[in-house]
């Protein structure tokens, strides 16, 4: 069965990238190259930075492979709440290349977080007040609004382990208060999980306001030692957290039955977090999980790069 609704696609992440340079990384036209021999046909593009930015070239690098731009990613801005200036403009960057190369979604993944992933030292409270919340929301829609108005482009927001946005209270609080008009979510079942939400019943509960998912599992058991421990999220990564499906949690088939549900066509990107690792592992797993999200109903099917010019961004 496939669910054609749903098109399956993958990013930088799951071959060990989390930054827009590191040695530790596999080289991007690696990256370009293996996405092919995996037999996948989408793509997010992941930190600004790691693939070309310059619009006619990374058309060309993806044309020439058959690769299409299912959205941009802006990470390590850090959450809205603050530095909400800096956040625009490094926003702004991500949205006009991914509307250059034929995108319509831009993933806001909030880290750096309230805690150091290395080291696991605390940054900042792992709870925001009541006028950080105000200040998420409220720039969260203006977020939106600017990515919609200015470069006909759509937010997803990410809920992050290790942000204030992380469990799924903490999930639908964000929700209430911000404008479904310029605010979705990128629904990331791994985080989610990570924080022992239901992750079907989110995605039945706010069937309008999930508007791009990444699909991924994490270790039950290594969750629950993070907790625990209270280890930091990238030391739990670094202790193999997240796992190849269908190894881990939430259940993929409860979450494909809820993801059939929805009326709308959305993309299903694979982003198994595996910073760092070495160049050869990656491949195999993401052909194996590509087969394996085949035979729950996710295919990746072939669209088509476009390349149009974006004006100056606005001052």
């Amino acid at each position: 069965m496939e669910i054609r609704h749903l098109q399956l696609g993958s990013c930088p992440d799951s071959w060990g990238v989390w930054y827009a340079d590191d040695p530790r990384q596999t080289p991007w036209r690696r990256f370009l190259d293996e996405m092919v021999a995996s037999g996948y046909h989408w793509l997010e593009l992941g930190p600004y930075g790691y693939l070309p930015t310059d619009p006619a070239q990374l058309a060309d690098e993806l044309a020439e492979r058959g690769l299409s731009v299912a959205g941009g990613t802006v990470a390590g801005a850090g959450g809205p709440h603050k530095d909400f200036g800096a956040v625009v403009e490094a926003t702004r960057k991500v949205a006009a290349l991914t509307a250059a190369v034929g995108g319509e979604n831009v993933i806001f993944v909030p880290v750096p977080g309230y805690r150091d992933d290395v080291t696991g030292a605390y940054l900042e409270a792992a709870a925001l007040d009541a006028d950080q919340w105000k200040s998420l929301t409220d720039n969260s829609n203006t977020l939106g609004r600017i990515l919609l108005e200015e470069y006909g482009l759509h937010m997803r927001f990410h809920p992050h382990a290790d942000y204030q946005v992380e469990t799924q209270e903490q999930t639908e609080r964000y929700l209430a208060g911000t404008d479904p008009r310029f605010v979705s979510l990128c629904l990331d079942t791994g985080h989610l999980a990570y924080r022992r939400a239901d992750v079907p019943g989110l995605i039945r509960k706010y069937p309008d306001r999930v508007g791009y998912v990444h699909i991924k599992q994490m270790d039950p058991a290594i969750a629950a030692r993070a907790v625990r421990e209270d280890l930091a999220f990238g030391q739990a990564v670094a202790m193999g957290a997240s796992v190849e499906p269908p190894a881990g949690s939430p259940d993929i088939p409860a979450v494909m039955d809820a993801l059939s549900e929805l009326d709308a066509e959305l993309f299903v990107v694979v982003e198994q977090d595996m910073y760092p690792i070495a160049f050869d592992v990656p491949l195999p797993i993401a052909q194996r999980t590509r087969s394996y999200l085949n035979s729950v109903g996710l295919h990746s099917r072939a669209g088509t790069v476009h390349h149009k010019e974006i004006p100056d961004d606005p001052a």
